[in-house]
């Protein structure tokens, strides 16, 4: 490892697609040549952003890329979904500079994957003592990677970076015919519930999917006016510009599935999902008529449709919200990565991270007890 050089560029898209790619996958899109230079191009990140690309890259013997962590110097912590700031406001306390920091991330998209990107999969280790390189060169007080999947947890662990763990609801498919074949492994009460849902919310809708060729820049219009409002209301200003969405649409159409819902021929909802190898990730949603339920009927009900009828795996709904386990989505854990290499506040992070672990574990197992799956474990419908 000692003969391998790591070096810098100043975005994605200076690298060729196909290189990249070879090196990220298809499985997940969020990691794709095609999504991060969307983001590029657009300027949802770059200049002004406080996202600014610096991806690590491992050139292999045949001069192409072998390894790659998709890196950005971060000024703030906003659009990350795993919390920092308090870290943040105890290190400039004590008199440092918290930012910027390094985080290698799929910006904006709380959505576990790949986090070091690997051709060659023994350069693990190399990559991540590259990106501790960049940290120790400039002086900078922290590299944070975000919702890595399980797979690589083991690298980050060896190479001494502190592991945080969380939560979040997704659906399982668990081979599951139709929507019906998963009602029948539900409890009566919720199985009844949800039917009741799903009647009341699509009253006088049409609920459609576009995809593909299928999407046009006036549905971008259209769903723009939807995330608007709803990343104004989350966040205060939305994260994603304009041109993202139509970048995405040009580049990743058919990874791409927007529903819609319309009242007599206008759109007064939509939901954003990616379509993943095994995974349907929903993303956005935005409305400009409010209709009980027709949130969980586009982001929770149409999604686990979706998943059946493709034979995906699971579906991905995004942080946060236990209501969605009373809809079938059970707490499943995701990780992050930490490399602080000042000694006395990594052991404050450390105890920290060891306190917060078992406060979520204890969560996630209170919550699956609570799943609204029967208890019997038999499969039958009302």
């Amino acid at each position: 490892m000692n003969d391998v050089v790591a070096r810098l560029a100043n975005g994605v898209s200076e690298i060729p697609k196909d290189q990249w790619d070879a090196c990220a996958g298809s499985a997940n899109p969020f990691v794709s040549w095609d999504f991060l230079t969307a983001l590029e191009r657009s300027g949802s990140v770059g200049p002004g952003t406080g996202w600014q690309p610096l991806p690590i890259l491992i050139d292999g013997a045949d001069g192409r890329l072998a390894a790659a962590a998709p890196a950005y110097a971060k000024t703030h912590s906003q659009g990350e979904y795993v919390f920092d700031h308090g870290w943040a406001d105890a290190w400039q306390r004590a008199g440092g500079d918290y930012y910027p920091k390094i985080q290698i991330a799929a910006p904006f998209s709380p959505v576990p994957g790949p986090r070091l990107l690997l051709r060659d999969s023994s350069l693990g280790p190399a990559l991540i003592a590259g990106i501790e390189t960049v940290v120790g060169q400039n002086e900078l007080s922290s590299a944070h990677a975000t919702f890595v999947e399980e797979s690589q947890l083991p690298v980050f662990e060896a190479a001494g970076w502190l592991i945080r763990e969380d939560s979040q609801f997704h659906w399982i498919n668990q081979g599951y015919k139709d929507f019906g074949d998963f009602l029948a492994d539900l409890s009566s009460a919720k199985r009844k519930n949800i039917r009741k849902e799903r009647e009341r919310a699509v009253q006088g809708l049409e609920i459609v999917h576009l995809t593909g060729a299928m999407l046009t820049e006036a549905h971008w219009d259209i769903f723009w006016h939807f995330y608007q409002d709803t990343g104004a209301r989350k966040w205060g200003q939305p994260y994603l510009t304009r041109p993202f969405f139509s970048l995405l649409g040009e580049t990743m159409g058919n990874r791409i599935l927007l529903m819609l819902a319309m009242r007599e021929g206008k759109p007064i909802a939509g939901a954003l999902n990616l379509i993943g190898a095994d995974t349907l990730y929903g993303r956005y949603w935005g409305c400009v008529e409010d209709v009980p339920n027709l949130h969980f009927e586009l982001c929770y009900y149409q999604a686990i449709d979706v998943a059946i009828t493709r034979g995906l795996n699971r579906v991905e709904a995004g942080a946060q919200g236990s209501h969605k386990l009373a809809r079938g989505y059970t707490p499943e854990p995701t990780w992050s990565a930490h490399h602080i290499p000042n000694p006395s506040f990594r052991r404050a992070v450390a105890d920290f991270l060891k306190a917060e672990r078992s406060g979520v574990q204890q969560d996630r197992s209170w919550l699956r007890e609570h799943a609204p799956f029967r208890k019997d474990g038999s499969h039958r419908a009302d």
